[in-house]
């Protein structure tokens, strides 16, 4: 399964997208809920990591290459440490226990990762 997430600052989980088959590619699943034109629209930067290289300037991806040194090796290692807070929200998500060995449609999988998302923003 594809699932898109956003996450606030602080790594909280605020909304995630309808689900997609796993085999498409997570650039083309952010383009197709819109993802990075909203951003662009509202003037939002969002950090990702490399396979949404080319989604745009609001989206903000590490450096690619092996053996990076001065700038471009910091530049990336801040990415992370950003990047870290996003991926806290995934965990949060993958961590239920009802996402780890499912085997449905994707209608029922989006029905269950939003139940998920609304039980962590009352919580």
């Amino acid at each position: 399964m594809n699932v898109q997430v956003l996450a606030d600052p602080a790594g909280r989980l605020l909304w995630v997208s309808d689900a997609l088959p796993g085999a498409v590619h997570d650039l083309t699943a952010a383009r197709t809920h819109g993802i990075p034109a909203a951003l662009a629209a509202d003037g939002i930067k969002c950090w990702a990591d490399k396979v949404y290289q080319g989604a745009g300037s609001a989206v903000r991806v590490p450096i690619r290459g092996k053996r990076l040194r001065g700038w471009r090796r910091r530049h990336n290692r801040d990415h992370a440490k950003i990047r870290s807070l996003g991926e806290r929200a995934i965990a949060t998500l993958k961590c239920r226990r009802v996402l780890r060995n499912l085997r449905c449609s994707t209608t029922r999988i989006t029905t269950v990762a939003r139940a998920i998302v609304t039980l962590e923003l009352t919580s």
